[in-house]
């Protein structure tokens, strides 16, 4: 239960100023208005120190509400309402009156508050979700390099199954800088390739212009600088999480969870997820759990409710990942519930699982144990580990100090 604080600050968060209230328990009221800069922030800390304020309550207003908290934490106790939770009636909005509202309703508790970590787990935060938002522009610029590659009959990635694998940069590069011959763009492919020489020329057959050369070339090379961005995200990481090694190999072992994943659930829920006291609480906060839509007694629907995206989205690649690892425990269970279910409501469900296996290895700081029916646990277990100890190594992890910390 949330203590009850006798002196409250409400603030109305702008990008120029800020519309403060402190009003105590006996109905007095003080108002402010104050600017935004980091000198005008100090100032604030200050008045409300002076006024005794016991608490601040803000609303999360676009990024606007960031640099207050960042000014203001660790002086008092900070709560962040849900701008929805907090609107006025029509017509009847006011600066101010949305600072008493704030006020109002949070000591009655009918504010819907955010989850905010500390400052650490922010950096975390923006590392990953900002490596995910540059993969995104990756897969948006090939698919525009795809496009334009379409346009002028080049049929190279119905061949190749990775257009930016070596063999097909090689190939573009080639087109950039205007070879036409497509017996040598073929001849670039690897051995390795599953499609002949022939089927490569026949695919390079086409017409590419200046005007299409010159978008290629600007695609390809975002892409690179993109890639090379998405290293340094990575190597940045890893030296944030340099204590959060072990955390990190824990999780490693639950089927369809990698490294990256890992990295972004610590990031997300934190390295014991001790702002959850639950797994349900968690799930809730994720919004990976059925809803509840009631009136008069009846449910009109059990639909997740909006939640974290950015951990839903975790969780659904994981579960797709979980439920294709061989000798699994989610696979057996995602088998058995597709007949009743359907694939989609049976991957949420995976979800839902994962989930609670993540809260119970974060907040009690177990191993996970493989509980698989399947008779070959002990292969599966074999091929886990060894894959998970190569992913580690890649990603820069000390693996003996990682399992040194476990044992």
């Amino acid at each position: 239960m949330r203590r009850v604080y006798d002196i409250v600050a409400g603030i109305d968060v702008h990008k120029k100023w800020l519309y403060v209230v402190i009003a105590t328990e006996g109905g007095t009221e003080e108002r402010l208005r104050v600017g935004s800069t980091s000198r005008e922030l100090q100032k604030l800390a200050k008045q409300l120190k002076a006024a005794g304020v016991e608490c601040v309550v803000m609303e999360s207003t676009a990024n606007y509400w960031r640099p207050v908290w960042a000014a203001l934490e660790g002086e008092f106790p900070l709560y962040l309402a849900q701008a929805q939770s907090n609107a006025a009636p029509h017509g009847r909005k006011t600066d101010y009156g949305d600072a008493i509202r704030l006020i109002r309703r949070f000591r009655a508790g009918e504010l819907r508050l955010s989850y905010v970590p500390e400052a650490e787990q922010r950096g975390w935060r923006l590392l990953t979700r900002t490596r995910v938002q540059y993969r995104r522009d990756i897969t948006r610029l090939r698919n525009r390099m795809e496009g334009l590659l379409e346009e002028c009959r080049i049929k190279l990635s119905g061949v190749l199954s990775d257009l930016l694998g070596s063999s097909g940069r090689r190939m573009l590069r080639a087109l950039i800088e205007g070879e036409t011959d497509t017996q040598k763009l073929a001849a670039l492919g690897d051995a390795s390739l599953k499609a002949t020489p022939a089927e490569l020329a026949d695919a390079l057959n086409g017409q590419l212009g200046d005007t299409h050369r010159l978008l290629l070339e600007q695609s390809l090379e975002r892409i690179e600088a993109l890639e090379a961005d998405v290293e340094d995200l990575d190597k940045c990481l890893g030296e944030a999480q340099q204590a959060q090694q072990e955390v990190i190999r824990r999780l490693c072992a639950i089927p369809g969870v990698g490294v990256i994943a890992a990295r972004e659930i610590v990031a997300e829920l934190g390295p014991t997820a001790a702002s959850f006291p639950t797994a349900a609480h968690a799930a809730s906060w994720i919004g990976v759990c059925p809803g509840r839509q009631q009136s008069a007694g009846r449910s009109y629907s059990d639909a997740c409710a909006k939640g974290s995206r950015n951990m839903r989205r975790i969780l659904n690649q994981c579960a797709w990942a979980a439920v294709r690892t061989q000798g699994s425990w989610f696979q057996e269970w995602f088998r058995k519930k597709v007949p009743r279910l359907g694939i989609q409501k049976s991957i949420w469900a995976v979800a839902h699982r994962l989930e609670r296996v993540i809260w119970i290895i974060l907040h009690e700081g177990v191993e996970y144990q493989e509980r698989s029916t399947s008779g070959n646990q002990a292969e599966y277990l074999k091929r886990r580990l060894k894959s998970t100890l190569r992913a580690m190594r890649k990603h820069g992890i000390d693996v003996q100090a990682a399992l040194a910390e476990g044992s």
